[in-house]
């Protein structure tokens, strides 16, 4: 069943999009690295081949990436046909952007998906909307005769994968769910390390990631601080990290036991901090001069985006932090078998002086540490991963030996040059072989989220649960060759002998 949306505003978006699209919305709108130890995906461009056809719907923030490729970077390959969305102002806003770049492209509500497809001939749809509306559009696409190339999470609970996993099944069509955590070098530089066997097979992974009050807070601003259009963090953030650990050991989760909380983004922090009270928005708020955690929409990219948007559908991208309807936790820990009978250990906390992650293997030959300090301290309101891997470290120790620290893979651009990696391989035509497989289908998008959606059901009942018991016919993703458990593994070097202090 898919929740009714109303906007913080009390629009019905349902039937916003009804009336919209009776005004005829449908009809065109007028227009307003890696280092070299690293191998990224190859291609050959050829002048023959006709440019794919691609529609996006959903055109809020993440949406902007797959414009500029396709209107601009791979408009040679690719070509960008329609766009689609339940905001006409943030519908139109986006048209003139690729207007400016040379794309005049018809604008669509929702209602009229289907008609979108037959009337551009779209072959792939994007799908860039809020979380728990993915599966409506890629089930849509599909049964249309598209492939989908969806943002993460693919959809937010079991009853929708499983939805997306029986019609991918029935009509055959690809889907591609875009984890860019896998292209950024320093990450693949780890999957390289654990494919080679240096520290044996992985009996073991410790994985804390942090987010500090400036990025972390952000999303118990917007709809992502309500589960029903998120999944909550460990859906809708988490799924990248459960991806990575799925993919680094080359494994799918077996069994999950969690715990998570909310207690630090809550009206009684609010008091604590020197607040009267929480608020339903910063725009409206009376308390600005003393919260940090203040959000000013009326400056930068957010004004155009959000605040000249609302008189469409009545979203606050700026709501308070602090205020009780949030029901999304800020404090997470989970542990996961995997069908390798490795065990993962992992914590999630939003509130954190710093942001970054920790990640350390355990393998019968040594160990695998790893960490990277994405921001120090608040910086304003660019939350650009440029320049990530500054503070990155990786180092091997061996099992009795000295550790050895090592030069870590580099890339440019956002997410540490991961974005333009897996744009590339995914806009350009003839590409080479990856060695990593870092591509992943709707096997990998529903192996990540199921290990959130399971976290979210035993916070509710305080009990493991299998992932096998979310959905049925899920089939293992395919996965780089990776050490296996009956392989020799050599004897570990004596230890040196104990020094007997000398007697005085």
């Amino acid at each position: 069943m898919t929740d009714r949306i109303v906007s913080p505003g009390g629009i019905d978006r349902r039937a916003f999009v009804r009336t919209v699209s009776q005004a005829g919305l449908a009809a065109a709108i007028a227009p307003s690295l890696f280092a070299a130890a690293a191998p990224a995906p190859a291609a050959t461009a050829s002048s023959t081949t006709p440019r794919k056809r691609y529609a996006i719907v959903g055109t809020g923030s993440r949406h902007a990436m797959y414009r500029t490729a396709l209107t601009q970077t791979y408009r040679e390959h690719a070509e960008l046909v329609a766009l689609c969305d339940l905001n006409p102002g943030r519908l139109e806003l986006s048209r003139g952007v690729a207007a400016q770049n040379g794309s005049t492209v018809p604008g669509y509500a929702p209602t009229d998906f289907e008609r979108m497809i037959r009337e551009t001939r779209a072959q792939t749809i994007i799908v860039t909307t809020m979380d728990s509306t993915h599966d409506d559009y890629i089930v849509r696409a599909m049964e249309a005769g598209c492939d989908v190339i969806t943002e993460k999470p693919m959809t937010t609970d079991g009853a929708k994968c499983q939805r997306i996993l029986d019609t991918q099944k029935r009509t055959g069509r690809n889907i591609r769910v875009t984890f860019n955590y896998r292209y950024s070098p320093p990450r693949t530089q780890v999957k390289d390390l654990l494919m080679s066997g240096v520290i044996g097979d992985i009996l073991s992974a410790d994985f804390q990631w942090l987010l500090n009050t400036q990025h972390g807070a952000d999303y118990f601003r917007r709809w992502h601080s309500q589960k029903r259009f998120s999944g909550g963090l460990m859906v809708h953030k988490a799924t990248h990290h459960f991806d990575l650990m799925n993919w680094w050991l080359g494994a799918m989760p077996v069994e999950v036991h969690a715990t998570g909380k909310r207690e630090f983004y809550t009206s009684t922090m609010a008091k604590r901090l020197g607040l009267d009270s929480s608020h339903q928005r910063c725009q409206t708020c009376t308390e600005t001069a003393k919260c940090t955690f203040y959000l000013n929409l009326a400056s930068g990219g957010n004004k155009s985006l959000y605040l000249d948007q609302e008189k469409h559908d009545g979203y606050f991208r700026d709501q308070c932090v602090f205020r009780p309807e949030i029901d999304i936790e800020d404090t997470m820990n989970v542990m996961v078998k995997y069908d390798t009978s490795a065990t993962m250990s992992y914590s999630l906390n939003a509130f954190n002086a710093w942001e970054g992650y920790n990640v350390a293997f355990n393998g019968t030959k040594g160990r695998l540490e790893h960490s990277l300090v994405e921001q120090l301290s608040p910086s304003g309101a660019d939350f650009n991963q440029a320049g990530l891997t500054a503070g990155a470290h990786t180092r091997i120790i061996p099992m009795r030996g000295a550790a050895n620290e090592l030069k870590v893979w580099t890339g440019e651009g956002s997410h540490g040059g991961g974005d333009a990696l897996m744009l590339d391989e995914i806009f350009l035509p003839n590409r080479t072989p990856d060695k990593y497989l870092r591509s992943s289908d709707h096997r990998g998008g529903a192996a990540s989220i199921l290990t959130g959606i399971a976290a979210n059901r035993c916070f509710a009942t305080g009990q493991p649960v299998k992932v096998a018991d979310l959905v049925t016919g899920l089939q293992r993703p395919d996965y780089a060759p990776m050490p296996t458990r009956n392989e020799a593994v050599p004897m570990p070097r004596a230890p040196a002998p104990a020094t007997v202090p000398a007697k005085s």
